[in-house]
């Protein structure tokens, strides 16, 4: 199965439990790797394919209208939006927190919905 991917999105995120979080938006770090339909391979054409740069668009604009407590949440948010919208196949993102904790580099969630044929 063929694959786009976005590598290092950083978007401001309303995201968290803490007070701290709700008052402003913080970086977040996106990897995105989607499958694309069959027919974007065959057709050379970019009506058959999904325009990763309309997907960068959407997440901005759909992810800086809410609030996630939980990147868990923002995770299935994200995953459900390029699923549905985008009609992927298959979705695998990992979105981190850079340095959300003391001594470490990022934390983070990876979510995947469906599954690669050919073992991605």
């Amino acid at each position: 199965m063929n694959f786009i991917f976005i590598e290092g999105l950083r978007l401001d995120v309303s995201v968290g439990i803490y007070s701290r979080e709700r008052v402003a938006a913080q970086s977040v770090e996106f990897d995105l790797s989607f499958g694309l339909p069959e027919k974007a391979v065959q057709s050379d054409d970019i009506a058959n394919t999904i325009d990763y740069a309309k997907v960068v668009e959407c997440l901005r604009a759909e992810i800086g209208e809410r609030h996630f407590n939980l990147l868990e949440t923002l995770g299935e948010f994200v995953a459900d939006l390029i699923c549905n919208k985008f009609a992927a196949p298959w979705v695998r993102i990992r979105i981190a927190k850079p340095g959300a904790l003391r001594g470490v580099r990022k934390v983070g969630i990876c979510v995947q919905r469906g599954k690669p044929e050919d073992g991605e």
